[in-house]
């Protein structure tokens, strides 16, 4: 062959990092190393894979044909390493999750993949939906765990489980005594909300979007515990999964208003690119998580440890 694996890390690990001195470093490689090596293989192939304006480097449309395949190549290249090792194949993993999957059960399920297969090794990102699917075709990470919806021609999606929205407040909030809230009450309350481009919000938006210019909206923040806190102190009334709101209901300092005639559901799916060569240990680790909600209608529904 005229090229070599280690060509092709470099290459993905520029195209990933935009940058040869942060990729130098991933790489533990010298700066004038890893140029030579990405010049090399532009050399024997008669190709630029990246534009070159000034010191910065943008991959062009022929390195953005060849990532997913040496994306590829390189998984294959690991589990092989990893079976010859006696690891199973369940290597190096990149996963990416949203906010409330990402906190309240991805968390659970990498700590439980870890002792499950001790060889493998997990890299978790937690960010916004919007982030994760951007991640997602960038070809940064092997699996995403969204919970807002996704279109996009490249990506495969998967349903993963049922999810509910609740509306709640403090439980000496006004509110939090009456039956049968209407809209219109709604729309006049002050409110605690998470912030545009996650899946949470997406779904806000699409119950109370057309009227949204007339709610107050006091505070936006990106962590569902900050927006708890915020709550409970009285700021305003929120929304956010039942999912993250199980412990709060149970001790009594978060009470879910009782409002009629608004649907506040949604899905967690599961996303990656459909071209992307899927690793036995994404396989085993969809497993799991297949495992752990089995039977299961809700995502409340999982037995969570209590959060103290």
């Amino acid at each position: 062959m005229r090229y070599t694996l280690r060509q092709l890390e470099i290459f993905v690990a520029i195209s990933r990092l935009d940058s040869v001195s942060r990729a130098s470093e991933l790489l533990h490689l010298s700066q004038s190393a890893t140029s030579t090596s990405l010049g090399e293989l532009e050399r024997q192939f008669g190709l630029q894979l990246f534009d070159r304006i000034g010191k910065s480097l943008s991959i062009n449309e022929s390195g953005k044909k060849l990532l997913p395949k040496a994306i590829e190549l390189l998984d294959r290249a690991k589990e092989i390493e990893s079976e010859l090792s006696g690891l199973a194949g369940l290597g190096e993993m990149h996963i990416g999750a949203t906010l409330t999957i990402g906190n309240y059960l991805t968390n659970l399920l990498v700590a439980k993949f870890l002792k499950t297969y001790p060889g493998s090794n997990i890299k978790l990102q937690v960010q916004n939906t919007k982030t994760i699917i951007q991640k997602i075709i960038n070809n940064e990470l092997d699996l995403g765990m969204i919970e807002g919806d996704c279109d996009h021609p490249d990506l495969e999606v998967k349903p993963w489980i049922a999810d509910e929205l609740a509306i709640f407040s403090a439980p000496d909030h006004p509110l939090a005594k009456e039956k049968n809230i209407s809209i219109d009450k709604l729309y006049k309350q002050a409110w605690v909300l998470r912030e545009k481009g996650s899946g949470t919000r997406e779904t806000f938006d699409r119950v109370f979007g057309k009227n949204q210019k007339n709610m107050t909206i006091r505070l936006e923040l990106e962590h569902t515990e900050a927006i708890k806190r915020a709550v409970e102190s009285g700021i305003g009334i929120g929304c956010i999964s039942r999912l993250a709101l199980k412990d709060e209901f149970k001790r009594g300092n978060l009470v879910a208003l009782d409002v009629k005639n608004i649907k506040l559901d949604r899905y967690f799916y599961f996303l990656w690119r459909k071209s992307k060569y899927q690793a036995n240990g994404i396989k085993q680790f969809l497993i799991m998580c297949n495992d752990m909600t089995a039977g299961l209608e809700r995502s409340d529904q999982i037995n969570l440890p209590i959060i103290i």
